[in-house]
């Protein structure tokens, strides 16, 4: 994490979100051409220092943040949603690694 807290680090990480969900053209993308603008526009140089390019660090920062929780997301759900739908109580414990409780006289919880 501590490469992320460099605007240079933010900026290859949200790059490597895009190129994870675009593919190799992501360098066509309407969205590489504005985070690669923004980086640029908001560079600190020797003459300036500003309170607005600290804003943009912490709104990419922000960016990359979402742009990784997204894709994360997006695995643990094609994980346990793999087109199933409604599941048993049983099955639904299983998928987690649990078991139900068996009732006196043989019958589960099982509807």
């Amino acid at each position: 994490m501590a490469a992320l807290s460099s605007p240079l680090g933010v900026c290859r990480g949200i790059l490597k979100e895009l190129r994870a969900t675009q593919g190799s053209k992501y360098r066509q993308s309407l969205a590489y051409n504005y985070v690669m603008d923004q980086f640029r526009k908001n560079k600190v140089t020797g003459e300036r220092y500003c309170r607005a390019q600290q804003e943009a660090h912490h709104a990419a920062h922000t960016y990359l943040c979402l742009l990784s929780s997204t894709r994360n997301h997006l695995i643990l759900h094609n994980l346990y949603h793999q087109g199933k739908g409604d599941c048993s109580t049983t099955q639904a414990a299983g998928l987690v690694g649990l078991q139900l409780p068996s009732q006196p006289g043989g019958k589960g919880w099982e509807k």
